[in-house]
């Protein structure tokens, strides 16, 4: 199952339409620790957590990247009601993604 990827325009509308907690993966294409991150998210979503998860090219995302001050990736957004409540940019295994999600 692999996680939907949004555009910049796209994703803010979802956040400002949807209440309650969601996740924002800040990706690279050619990021090797990326494509891990993403396998780690995509086993934690199979474990059913019901947190919407996203994917966002971070050099097509200049003004969440502002925003949100992301300074690195891989970076995990998580969100609530549209507000930023935490940043994780280390992905340390899918136990520790899971228990953020959850």
């Amino acid at each position: 199952m692999a996680i939907q990827e949004q555009n910049e325009a796209s994703l803010q509308n979802i956040l400002l339409a949807e209440s309650g907690k969601a996740a924002v993966y800040f990706f690279t294409p050619l990021c090797g620790t990326c494509k891990i991150g993403e396998r780690m998210l995509e086993i934690a979503e199979l474990t059913g957590i019901s947190v919407p998860l996203y994917k966002l090219n971070i050099n097509y995302a200049p003004r969440l990247r502002e925003q949100w001050q992301i300074s690195s990736v891989p970076c995990l957004a998580i969100v609530e009601d549209g507000e930023l409540i935490q940043k994780e940019y280390a992905m340390q295994s899918v136990d520790h993604v899971y228990l953020m999600l959850k």
